[in-house]
């Protein structure tokens, strides 16, 4: 397995679910939109008065399920913050690829973008010849 398949298999998904935890440490999970960048990086976004946010901001320490489709999926470890505005520049370009209503979200004062860099990411494929392999960052 290697990045480039893990980008080609991301990339060919818009959704995931997202786990956080709260200040209670109690798990939280919610859907999110999502794009992907070449070096695996995951940016979505979401409005300031939402649970994930809340969450994020106190721990960004995340978890994220992508495919459930076809017997493949991935498992998604990482830590996620807010980028600079320089930095959003180049992930929002990619986020609206995918999400072209992102433009108008972007003009919302509650809406926040976060970026997930990896540190774990394990890919399953669940079909007869299935093969589960993890890579650590």
């Amino acid at each position: 397995m290697t990045k480039e398949f893990l980008y080609h298999f991301l990339a060919a998904h818009r959704y995931a679910v997202l786990s956080t935890v709260t200040k209670d440490n109690l798990p939280e999970c919610a859907l999110i939109g999502f794009a992907v960048t070449q070096d695996l990086k995951i940016i979505f976004d979401t409005s300031r008065t939402t649970r994930k946010y809340q969450n994020l901001i106190k721990n960004p320490a995340t978890a994220i399920v992508i495919g459930w489709d076809k017997e493949r999926t991935v498992q998604y470890e990482g830590k996620a913050t807010i980028p600079t505005t320089t930095a959003l520049d180049d992930l929002f370009d990619i986020y609206v690829k995918v999400f072209p209503d992102g433009q108008e979200r972007r003009k919302l004062k509650d809406t926040v973008y976060f970026c997930v860099e990896p540190t774990w990411i394990r890919y399953s494929d669940f079909n007869a010849a299935g093969s589960i392999e993890e890579i650590r960052f």
